[in-house]
């Protein structure tokens, strides 16, 4: 009762209302003492029951419809998925589907039928390597201690941050010589087929487009980046027979991930939104191509309440001018 009254206050009905738009990535079958902070299917179920009992849950492209309109419900929130693992369709969508709740999935379309995202392959590099010393010289990396647990939990967050802002194309060739250095067999389930991203459009949920290879925007000449981005929408529209209007920024961060260009793109390109990773909720008065959202990580229902709470208090992008280059 006093969330949702607290949510009620913060997010009021009609024109002076807002919208929250929660961001999550994965849904394990179960715990993985690699990423013990990472959601699995109980937990996920969780703070669906949570969500279910304080907000007014709409789809994203229904939530922004109604924000234009000035006309959402009282404590308005939308779900969003980013990417396209495989268990988003095996495990989130069955959760979703019994609490009554719909998503939206942003899908990297590159990776569908088998393919993996960089930091998967380094995730699962880390996980399987069996050497107690990952000497990654050769690729100007530096030597990780990956001998025990704590160990792989120190060097991927340490090998991401080196990988992730190479030149997309260099970047591609330091992933694969990773693995092959490492001497592992990297999976190839990891992410949906096109038949299970038409499963969940056949089950009612929302699919938004993603790019084709999710490259850092901000690292990519103008024309390559707009092929990234329309070549995801077209793709999806022809596996689903129908438009897509919702696109989410790679990684997200405004200013080091996209710039203003790339939201003049995604209006141009005729998307009804665009979604980042910058925190807040969205108003009448944001941009609709710089949609902020919020990833909910606390465990209990009063940690997990109040980061909800104080998320409105935050300062969205207003429009794309806002977007500070790096």
């Amino acid at each position: 009762m006093l969330f949702c009254t607290a949510f009620s206050l913060a997010s009021p009905a009609g024109p002076r209302s807002a919208l929250s738009i929660l961001i999550f990535h994965r849904v394990l079958p179960g715990p993985d003492p690699l990423f013990p902070d990472e959601v699995d299917a109980v937990r996920f179920e969780r703070l669906l029951r949570w969500l279910g009992d304080w907000f007014n849950v709409l789809p994203l492209a229904e939530a922004v419809a109604r924000l234009q309109q000035g006309n959402l419900p009282v404590r308005a929130a939308a779900i969003t998925f980013d990417d396209g693992y495989a268990d988003n369709h095996d495990v989130a969508l069955p959760i979703l589907q019994r609490q009554g709740l719909s998503a939206t999935f942003f899908i990297a379309v590159g990776f569908l039928d088998g393919g993996r995202m960089f930091n998967d392959t380094v995730i699962e590099t880390v996980r399987r390597c069996e050497q107690s010393m990952l000497d990654l010289s050769p690729l100007g990396l530096g030597r990780h201690e990956i001998g025990s647990l704590e160990d792989k939990r120190q060097a991927i967050p340490a090998l991401l941050n080196q990988i992730k802002y190479q030149p997309f194309a260099q970047r591609v060739e330091t992933i694969e010589a990773l693995a092959e250095i490492a001497g592992v067999r990297l999976p190839s389930d990891l992410m949906m087929t096109r038949q299970q991203v038409q499963a969940l459009h056949k089950a009612g949920m929302g699919i938004g487009a993603h790019t084709v290879h999710h490259p850092i925007l901000a690292r990519l000449e103008p024309e390559e980046a707009e092929r990234e981005i329309a070549n995801s929408r077209d793709d999806l529209q022809a596996l689903l027979g129908e438009s897509v209007a919702l696109f989410a920024y790679p990684n997200g961060k405004p200013g080091a991930d996209y710039r203003p260009e790339h939201v003049a793109m995604a209006r141009r390109l005729g998307f009804q939104a665009a979604v980042s990773t910058a925190w807040g909720v969205a108003r009448n008065e944001s941009d609709l191509f710089q949609l902020p959202r919020f990833t909910p990580w606390g465990r209990s229902r009063g940690r997990f309440g109040f980061g909800l709470l104080r998320n409105y208090g935050r300062a969205p992008v207003r429009d794309e001018q806002h977007i500070n280059g790096c």
